[in-house]
């Protein structure tokens, strides 16, 4: 068949389609979303639906699938979770309009949205308590920047952002999709995708600077972008191609963005993607949320409080009085118990309200978005109430909450109190708000009792008592008596009022222009009814828009009381201290915990999490902590709660520490764990490598970093040479706070030499040939590292124990005797051929006063039976 007869819908199909490349075509099609050709195909395998065949195309079958319309969602986020980008085709017309361009007219269809990552709106789309950012980066000469948004909240932000600084911006706000200049994708995917995100490249046009800001300026309706600060011009281009981006996404229903905020690079703890990824602070290393710092300190009620408590642990502050307002007014609500309970209650009640209002902006919101507006304000006015007597920051958020009242009476009257999802299916108006959508509700859903009351009155108007109004499909309603009482009807002054309609053998049949009038309005009433409602819902909306700017300030008032109210509940309930947070270099903290470790611990049995103090001297610059002791004594944990603790306190949250004293820190880094990164041909010691020259080359005086067995992927002496000089390069250079474990035993004689670093080691004892983990951390250095005694704690065959023993043993004479021994070494043993299974140790026999004592019951035992019970056992003891 070739491409001149194929069928009208087809040629408009394939017409969208090329408008709309690299994205699957949703085409409209009545009650489903249908999809042809290779769309259809790669949609059928990652749905898992039936493909089928419609039609031919250039003599081959047509492939074809579809979806629901009314189920559509669900196989959206299947789709866009899997890479795709969706084009919505809609229908634009009634069909029975296109039916009067003649029979074989196609209905109007155009794309209606494009759906991609960063463009999501809808609740089952999204993941409550996590923002879900569009972001952009462009450069301009010598400039570059990153703006983002979250079109759900209409939240947008942009700050000056150098190229070395994209991949750690984006691992902070992890993106869904960030926008590229084609020109610059191929340099730029990889750090991209490092980060999660996809990649969209748009044409060079999209980040003119000087057309960019035209375009926010008419999104605004300013007349210059001073209204709302000093942006550069890479700024301005970033934030114009997101505007740009957004326009051709959602065909121009922009979402109802804010004004945007400028972010400076200074004003949060530095954090690289390696360090957020080792201290698994908003997702575990096993993948998810379950498992990180923030699963643990999340007791939010709202899903705003919840992204607020994200970007807040994800952005720590490091301004003074930011910081201290914050912890002033966590205090306060751990002081104000019946207050914090109160509020808390009231907020559990409180909807989303971000995410209602953008949906409505984008006319994509329905009447339950109007409820949760007005759930939203009314908690708000309840909230605010209690807002008195309060911190700075609780008082301002209070203010925020109030002048609703006019919107809240308004959506009260209005709305049913459980309205139902979607306005097409009406229902969502209360009653007595407008008295004709009433009675058209009244003729829809009685129109027999109308009609019975209708023939009532007329009996009683005629006094025909056998007179009867009854209905067909080809005169619609009438008034049918007999032949007999007929001429009494159609006589004056009865004629007046019935008029003639039709004769039978025994029947005559009449009708009233008021039965006409009834008749239309019981026929039309279901659809009129929801023209009504849909008249209300337009309103109603314009509505709250109008007052979209309050309401957005209201939402963000709501996370902020939620935060501090949760971070208060957190402290009491976990024991947690407040930080004292200033500009001195301090970092000491008493009985430290980590909240995650000690969570886990509790769910997994009610083991106690052993606390553990670190002093980082102040006096001294720099101050580092070099920490030895074997594997599984609690290294790594201490470290990272060290970390943690500092992270919590610069985000505002009380610690979990007996107390502590945290001087600003403005980097954070740590180099934990040991991984390999194959995709891109980097080794594990590459990567260690690799994280490491990055905190070198970047750590400031002010930086706090945690770094754990640096050179442990090479040789013995490369690798110590290499922690040596990190270490001495960390004193001398960076000049910050560190705490260094290592197993490398030789560089403890550094504490002697540099006048910053001193030992600790975590402890353990000895007992019967087995190690004990103590997990206490105390100055001093570590004599050894146990690994022989951790191996066999972990099930090594016992002849490898052995064998693992008598090689140590003869190292460590080596090295007494100044390596000679070691050169003869693979000669006295050797290593390289099979040795004889060595016989297991002889198992001790129990002896006489062991068989004795579990004879014994001690709660049975008198004081005379006890002092008996010793004279026997020292009895056993003699030879």
């Amino acid at each position: 068949m070739s491409d001149e007869t194929v069928t009208p819908m087809m040629a408009q199909y394939l017409e969208i389609k090329a408008q709309n490349p690299g994205a699957l075509l949703f085409y409209r099609m009545g009650d489903f979303y249908e999809m042809f050709f290779d769309d259809a195909v790669a949609a059928a395998e990652a749905l898992d639906i039936a493909l089928t065949k419609r039609g031919f195309h250039k003599g081959e079958p047509i492939s074809m699938c579809g979806v629901p319309y009314h189920a559509a969602e669900g196989y959206l986020l299947t789709l866009i979770r899997k890479g795709f980008r969706v084009a919505i085709a809609e229908q634009m017309e009634d069909p029975a309009e296109a039916k009067k361009r003649g029979s074989k007219s196609v209905v109007r269809r155009d794309v209606v949205r494009l759906v991609t990552p960063g463009t999501l709106t809808e609740d089952s789309l999204l993941e409550a308590r996590r923002h879900n950012y569009l972001c952009a980066f462009a450069e301009v000469r010598d400039e570059a920047a990153l703006a983002w948004v979250d079109i759900s909240t209409g939240e947008l932000r942009v700050m000056p952002c150098p190229l070395v600084r994209l991949g750690p911006e984006l691992a902070r706000l992890a993106p869904r999709e960030v926008l590229v200049s084609e020109a610059r994708e191929a340099d730029l995917a990889a750090i991209v995708t490092e980060s999660g995100a996809a990649v969209t490249a748009l044409a060079r046009g999209s980040f003119d600077s000087t057309s960019g800001e035209a375009r926010l300026c008419q999104l605004w309706q300013i007349g210059s972008l001073e209204a709302f600060g000093n942006f550069g011009r890479a700024e301005v281009a970033a934030m114009g191609g997101l505007v740009d981006y957004l326009d051709l996404t959602q065909r121009g229903k922009l979402p109802l963005l804010r004004a945007p905020l400028r972010e400076s690079a200074d004003s949060a703890v530095q954090i690289d993607a390696a360090t957020r990824r080792n201290l698994e602070i908003t997702q575990a290393l096993s993948g998810g949320r379950e498992g990180s710092l923030l699963a643990a300190v999340d007791r939010t009620m709202t899903s705003a409080g919840a992204r607020l408590l994200e970007r807040r642990i994800s952005s720590p502050s490091r301004d003074l009085a930011t910081i201290q307002a914050r912890l002033q007014s966590v205090r306060f609500l751990l002081n104000a118990a019946a207050l914090r309970e109160a509020l808390r209650a009231d907020l559990r009640r409180v909807p989303d309200i971000d995410r209602a209002l953008s949906r409505l902006a984008l006319d994509r919101g329905g009447p339950r978005d109007f409820a949760a507006i007005r759930a939203g304000l009314t908690q708000a006015e309840s909230i605010a109430a209690r807002m008195t007597d309060v911190p700075e920051i609780l008082r301002n958020a209070g203010q925020a909450l109030l002048g609703h009242g006019a919107l809240i009476d308004l959506l009260e009257a209005a709305l049913v109190a459980e309205p139902p999802l979607f306005a097409r299916d009406g229902g969502f108006v209360a009653a007595g708000y407008d008295t004709e959508l009433d009675e058209t509700r009244r003729l829809r859903d009685e129109g027999r009792g109308v009609i019975a009351a209708m023939q009532a009155d007329y009996i009683q108007q005629t006094g025909v008592q056998s007179l009867k109004i009854k209905h067909n499909n080809v005169l619609g309603y009438f008034i049918e008596t007999t032949a007999t009482h007929a001429e009494k009807m159609l006589a004056p002054p009865l004629s007046n009022s019935f008029i003639h309609r039709q004769t039978t053998a025994n029947q005559v049949r009449f009708t009233t222009l008021a039965l006409n009038e009834i008749e239309t309005k019981i026929l039309n009433a279901g659809n009129h009814a929801l023209e009504i409602e849909k008249r209300h819902h337009s309103a109603l909306r314009d509505a709250i828009l109008a007052q979209s700017g309050p309401i957005a300030a209201a939402a963000r008032a709501l996370a902020e009381i939620d935060l501090a109210a949760s971070f208060a509940d957190l402290a009491m309930a976990e024991n947690w201290s407040e930080p004292r947070v200033d500009a001195s270099r301090a970092f000491l903290v008493e009985g430290g915990r980590h909240p995650v470790v000690e969570r886990a611990l509790r769910r997994q049995g009610g083991a106690t999490f052993v606390a553990n103090d670190c002093a980082l001297t102040p006096e001294q610059t720099p101050a580092i902590w070099l920490l030895t002791g074997p594997n599984m004594a609690g290294k790594s944990t201490f470290l990272r709660q060290n970390a943690l603790i500092a992270l919590l306190a610069q985000a505002g949250s009380f610690v979990p520490a007996k107390s502590a004293h945290i001087g600003l820190v403005s980097q954070l880094f740590s180099r934990v764990g040991a991984s390999d990164d194959l995709a891109r041909g980097r080794s594990t010691f590459m990567v260690e490598m690799v994280e490491t020259a990055a905190i070198l080359n970047q750590a400031d005086d002010r930086a706090l970093v945690i770094l754990d067995e640096i050179g442990r992927g090479t040789a013995t002496y490369d690798g110590l040479s290499i922690a040596w000089a990190t270490l001495e390069h960390l004193h001398e250079t960076n000049r910050c706070r560190a705490l260094f474990a290592t197993h490398y035993h030789e560089m403890t004689t550094l504490a002697d030499k540099l006048q910053g670093v001193e030992n600790a080691t975590v402890t353990v004892k000895e007992w019967d040939g087995d190690v004990i983990f103590l997990h206490e951390v105390k100055r001093g250095a570590a004599d050894r590292s146990y690994g022989v005694q951790v191996a066999r704690l972990a099930g090594l065959p016992m002849a490898v124990i052995e064998r693992a023993k008598v090689v140590l043993e003869a190292l460590e004479a080596g090295e007494r005797e100044g390596g000679a021994r070691q050169k003869t070494l693979i000669d006295d043993l050797p290593l390289f051929r099979a040795m004889p299974v060595a016989a297991p140790k002889p198992v001790a026999q129990a002896s006489a006063v062991e068989a004795r004592l579990k004879e014994v019951m001690p709660d049975e035992l008198t004081p005379i039976d006890a002092l008996r019970l010793v004279y026997s056992l020292k009895d056993l003891l003699k030879p």
